[in-house]
């Protein structure tokens, strides 16, 4: 499966910077990853009113792996957590 990896930045509750990806479907409209961007942060409990479409970015496509493949079946998203998410991976 393919995937489109979004870039995605948004700041924390504590004016912190989050930094993590969001992993869709190929050819996935760039407006639902920023949906599925914002429904994450709100799971992690992070407001996501400050998330705008200029800090999710589409950055390439690439083959998915097995666990992202599962997480889009399950939630239709994946996230790729980086610098200040909870539980980096």
């Amino acid at each position: 499966m393919k995937v489109d990896v979004y870039d995605t930045y948004a700041k924390g509750n504590s004016g912190e910077t989050i930094h993590f990806d969001v992993l869709v479907p190929d050819s996935t409209e760039a407006l639902s990853a920023l949906k599925f961007a914002r429904e994450w942060l709100t799971e992690i409990g992070v407001s996501s009113d400050n998330l705008t479409q200029d800090r999710c970015n589409f950055c390439h496509t690439e083959n998915a792996s097995e666990e992202v493949i599962q997480d889009i079946q399950e939630n239709g998203y994946s996230i790729l957590q980086m610098e200040g998410c909870p539980q980096p991976q």
